[in-house]
Parts: structure tokens; C-alpha cells; sequence
């Protein structure tokens, strides 16, 4: 439990996460975005 508390107390593991979040939004958004024009041009 401690390495739990000190995982969410740390600012460097709350902005590890939040780049990751970011990044997987990105992808997210990207892979949508080319898709839906692939589909729309055929």
C-alpha cells in the first residue's frame, strides 16, 4: 500500500501519466481520423 500512496503522491509519476494519456488521445484521434477519410474515399 505504501508504494501505492507514494505513486499517486509523486508529481513526476501524476505527469508520466498525463504524457501518456495525451499521447494515447492523440493516437486515438489520428486513427479515426485516417480511417474515416479512407473509408470516405472509396
Amino acid at each position: 500500500m505504501n508504494l501505492l500512496s507514494m505513486l499517486t503522491n509523486d508529481p513526476v509519476v501524476m505527469f508520466a501519466f498525463g504524457g501518456i494519456a495525451i499521447m494515447l488521445g492523440i493516437c486515438t484521434f489520428y486513427v479515426y481520423y485516417f480511417m474515416s477519410h479512407i473509408k470516405n474515399n472509396q
